[in-house]
């Protein structure tokens, strides 16, 4: 259907086995590592999760934004190689910016409609590593010339062609849908709330690894590794979740003049990596984390770009049949406190499914990892909840949504 989204329909594909690292804080224990040496650590162990030989996996597929280190463009084929795939396995970067995760799971399921039979899906974010550049000096700087070095994880948040930032489409979301700085704060508080339960109840556990000082060995090559920041030993949890309460919140001053965002109610800024098996469901020898079912994606204007989940869920469920009442849990990615609730009073969505277990406002957001753990976040609950149908989201900068819908295969009716 020509102009309003593509959407795709899976059979026989399931997510065999997912797992994260730790989310951690911008400045925090993984802030010298490369996202090449986290992508390594939940390649391998995701494949260990699943209890698959690395060399029966036939495709490598990897996404990660920001250019985190010098060999940034060789991450796809360092974490095939070093997680263990055979070399003659090729690998492939994928980006679709905060839809990444999510792009790297429609890719593997598109791949296994050929003759690919299990596909390692890694994202790998470095937010600490992201460089203060410069784009004009190649040819070296003029006597008295303007020297423009910028941080390219401020400025990567503005897009030139509405000339907003980020967190000004949210307040732009704000003004269109009657949302007051106590709502969106409101909200916020929730989500670190909801998030701290979670944390407290282990919600959380089976998808987290344990990241710690080791070395990655590869016959013949270079040996690559971890080591961690500020005499750490082992990083074991997210770091951001903290207390919080509404007067703290509403104290925070907004970004812009006029608008409601603030750095208390916009995505916490982190650095983490995920991993995800992808093969066919018919073939799966263990139970199955998920089944996808089928993806859509959308564009929508630059400047209501948090909106885009809105339009990708509603063309996922109108290709798919289902309804909002069939869909047990949505994780919608928290990237601002305005944007979701946008998305939320869009589609009249239930906050008794939305989020329940806290989102990026709280756990953080390292951009092309987050839409791998809202997969498996979301996957988890429908498992633990005996629901059947689940929806994971993203808006995307540029002005983007995208969509998966996943299915419990362990799902009692």
């Amino acid at each position: 259907m020509s102009g309003v989204g593509q959407y795709s329909a899976f059979a026989d594909v399931a997510i065999y086995a997912a797992v994260r690292t730790p989310w951690v804080d911008l400045g925090g224990a993984l802030a010298q590592v490369s996202p090449i040496d986290l992508g390594i650590k939940v390649g391998r162990e995701v494949l260990a999760r699943a209890g698959v030989d690395p060399l029966a996996v036939d495709s490598v597929l990897a996404g990660s934004m920001a250019q985190a280190s010098f060999d940034a463009y060789l991450l796809p084929r360092h974490v095939g190689l070093y997680s263990g795939v055979a070399q003659s396995v090729p690998a492939l970067g994928v980006q679709r910016i905060c839809a990444t995760g999510f792009e790297l799971l429609r890719q593997a399921a598109e791949q296994l409609r050929d003759e690919v039979q299990l596909a390692l899906c890694v994202a790998s974010e470095s937010m600490s590593r992201n460089p203060i550049a410069a784009y004009t000096h190649r040819d070296g700087f003029r006597l008295g010339g303007e020297v423009q070095f910028k941080d390219f994880l401020w400025e990567a948040l503005y897009d030139p062609a509405p000339g907003l930032d980020m967190i000004a489409t949210a307040d732009h979301l704000a003004r269109r849908y009657g949302l007051s700085r106590e709502a969106v704060d409101r909200y916020a508080c929730e989500s670190h709330q909801r998030a701290l339960q979670a944390q407290r109840d282990g919600a959380w556990a089976e998808e987290i690894v344990t990241v710690d000082n080791q070395v990655f060995e590869l016959e013949g090559y270079q040996p690559r590794g971890i080591s961690l920041a500020r005499r750490a030993a082992a990083v074991t949890q997210d770091s951001h979740p903290l207390p919080t309460d509404l007067a703290a919140l509403s104290r925070l001053r907004a970004v812009h003049a006029n608008g409601v965002q603030t750095a208390g109610n916009s995505c916490a800024v982190v650095d983490g990596a995920a991993a995800a098996l992808v093969g066919r469901a018919s073939a799966c020898t263990r139970p199955a984390l998920a089944q996808l079912l089928a993806s859509a994606v959308v564009g929508v204007a630059p400047e209501f770009m948090g909106i885009g989940p809105a339009p990708a869920i509603r063309l996922l469920l109108q290709r798919s049949g289902l309804s909002l009442d069939e869909i047990g849990r949505f994780e919608i990615n928290e990237a601002q406190s305005a944007q979701v609730l946008a998305v939320a009073q869009e589609l009249q969505l239930d906050n008794a499914r939305l989020n329940v277990q806290g989102g990026s406002l709280a756990v953080g957001h390292p951009l092309a990892a987050t839409g791998l753990r809202l997969v498996m976040t979301l996957a988890r609950q429908l498992r633990r909840h005996n629901l059947r149908y689940g929806i994971a989201a993203a808006c995307v900068g540029g002005g983007q949504g995208m969509a998966l819908l996943i299915e419990n295969p362990a799902y009692r009716g």
